[in-house]
């Protein structure tokens, strides 16, 4: 093999790679269940099923140290979670630069860039907050959405379908 088709390889090899959802974790067992198509989905202890798109940049963390993983920090791109119902009194979080999603049991989306975040719920509830000083929050249920962005005010809307296929279809559902 010539040094010119190996560094066609590796080249390619590393823009494949830069392509896969950058997760990281704290002690959380997940396994990588599929990782094919416009996305990576993993199963975690306690029925958790988490979908990033590809190039997605999130964290895992078990913040109460039961070995589930509880939270997630996504700093970019999408993600689409399935929370089983968890005990009254804990919570499953997502955190965003702009907003935290909060609920005890449900399947949503949550999407973010450098400006906005925005969060559907497939089914259940999920409470969304402001990380500013504000703080104002909304309570969200199936088929509606919120966009957080820095000064408009939290507005709960219906998505429109070709809205929530686009964020599916980055999902790979």
């Amino acid at each position: 093999m010539t040094v010119f088709a190996r560094s066609i390889g590796v080249v390619l090899f590393y823009l494949f790679l830069s392509e896969m959802a950058v997760a990281q974790t704290s002690d959380v067992k997940c396994q990588t269940v599929s990782a094919t198509g416009p996305a990576q989905t993993l199963r975690c202890d306690g029925g958790i099923t988490i979908t990033a798109e590809n190039g997605a940049q999130y964290t895992l963390s078990d913040t109460n140290r039961d070995g589930r993983v509880d939270s997630v920090e996504l700093g970019s791109q999408a993600i689409l979670l399935e929370v089983p119902k968890v005990p009254k009194g804990k919570r499953f979080t997502v955190t965003t630069p702009q907003a935290i999603a909060a609920v005890r049991g449900t399947k949503w989306a949550v999407d973010t860039t450098g400006q906005k975040t925005s969060v559907f719920v497939v089914n259940g509830r999920v409470a969304v907050r402001r990380r500013s000083a504000d703080r104002q929050s909304v309570i969200l249920g199936p088929g509606e959405g919120v966009d957080v962005e820095d000064a408009s005010p939290l507005v709960v809307k219906r998505w429109p379908a070709p809205r929530v296929a686009a964020l599916m279809a980055r999902l790979g559902q």
